[in-house]
């Protein structure tokens, strides 16, 4: 596997582009005939898109998505719904598509109707600059920011066990309302591998637990979380193999769509509304592989945490409180707590006992590291051996006053 540019576009025949108006954005991607799977929020509000692009995939086709952002379509009823039927209608007219193979994603202010006639001049815009290029889809990433700082692209070329080669590319946006399952994000990975749904459904699952799962701004979670993954199949090399007793997917195109979604999972973390700095925690010799998840995520959740890393304070008793309520299995008397900075590393606590305390070089050592950029948090329970690492960002006046200020 190595990384290519691209992003979405790394991917033959898929054809995107991106218009902004101020706050409004539109992204389009054509990807004719191509398989698709999706996940999407857990949240009991489901924004009008996200419903309506659930039962489109419902087939698994997919020619065309169309992703706007200034506006969630969220909490908006039968107009809403409406509003998603005209869009898909519009696509579907300019591009000669079935509606029923064209998908929708929205983000923006939920409970405010959409403003139909912004959307569909930017449709229109769109729909006359769309190619297969990299400027292409950084465009397409773009017109899908909300309070994102930047856009958020990666692509790989896969080599598989047979020794062929397959792409795979991506765009996301994301930087608020990020929780566990996901977040205030939309997500589009395209591959030329040839795959049904079925298969496509367990690789998304698998790249998506460990990757826009483990990622955590703020602890709340969006209405509006789409990630859709499609096969144009234009390599003509199929991720399908005939194993016994094991996944039917090729394990290194496995590995390349988890390494697709952690890179932008990582970018989503980096540009957290307000962030400075980012965060990672992994934590280690866990009992389970859901208490290594609950352990790591409860740390970069923490608003304590979270401030500590803000301020550059090295404070050990606010992880292993984050830990303590996780609800993972720990001994106090085992746990190793541990921070790193590039190569640099430091033990706060070793088996339990407290070495970074006043007047210690590990203070002093712990104290330098937090003034990096990037914190890797490592946590080691020692009852186990299963691991997990977790995503975030650090809380800072700027979040306040992004969300404060969000509607206005």
């Amino acid at each position: 596997m190595k990384v290519i540019d691209g992003g979405i576009c790394a991917v033959s025949k898929v054809e995107v582009a991106g218009v902004r108006d101020g706050k409004y954005g539109v992204s389009i991607i054509v990807c004719k005939n191509s398989d698709v799977v999706g996940v999407f929020t857990s949240n009991k509000v489901i924004a009008a898109p996200v419903e309506y692009t659930k039962n489109t995939i419902e087939n698994g086709k997919l020619s065309a998505i169309i992703a706007n952002s200034g506006n969630a379509n969220c909490f908006t009823g039968d107009q809403g719904v409406f509003d998603c039927e005209t869009t898909v209608e519009i696509v579907s007219k300019i591009f000669e598509i079935p509606k029923t193979e064209i998908a929708i994603a929205s983000t923006g202010v939920i409970g405010r109707k959409m403003p139909m006639d912004i959307i569909t001049r930017l449709i229109n815009q769109t729909s006359e600059v769309l190619e297969n290029s990299n400027n292409a889809s950084i465009n397409a990433a773009k017109a899908i920011m909300t309070t994102d700082t930047v856009y958020k692209q990666a692509s790989v070329e896969v080599t598989l066990e047979n020794n062929q080669k397959v792409k795979i590319g991506g765009i996301c946006k994301g930087t608020g309302m990020i929780a566990p399952n996901m977040g205030t994000m939309l997500c589009f990975i395209a591959t030329d591998a040839i795959a049904d749904q079925k298969i496509l459904k367990e690789s998304l699952k698998k790249a998506v637990d460990d990757s826009f799962n483990m990622v955590i701004v703020d602890g709340d979670e969006s209405t509006n979380d789409t990630v859709l993954l499609f096969a144009n199949g234009e390599s003509k090399n199929s991720i399908l193999v005939n194993k016994v007793n094991d996944s039917n997917i090729d394990k290194n195109f496995q590995e390349g769509l988890n390494v697709l979604c952690k890179d932008l999972a990582k970018q989503m973390a980096k540009d957290g509304e307000g962030a400075t700095k980012f965060i990672e925690v992994e934590v280690r010799g866990a009992k389970s592989k859901s208490d290594a998840q609950i352990a790591s995520k409860s740390v970069v959740k923490s608003p304590l945490v979270k401030s500590a890393v803000f301020g550059g304070d090295p404070n050990w008793g606010r992880i292993v409180a984050a830990v303590g309520y996780s609800g993972a299995h720990i001994d106090p008397d085992d746990i190793t707590i541990a921070i790193s900075s590039n190569d640099n590393l430091v033990d706060l606590v070793l088996d339990g006992e407290i070495l970074a305390f006043e007047g210690t070089d590990n203070l002093e050592n712990a104290e330098s590291i937090m003034k990096e950029k990037s914190i890797k948090i490592i946590i080691d329970l020692k009852n186990g051996k299963y691991n997990a690492i977790a995503y975030g960002c650090d809380l800072t006046y700027d979040y306040v006053k992004i969300n404060a200020e969000y509607t206005t």
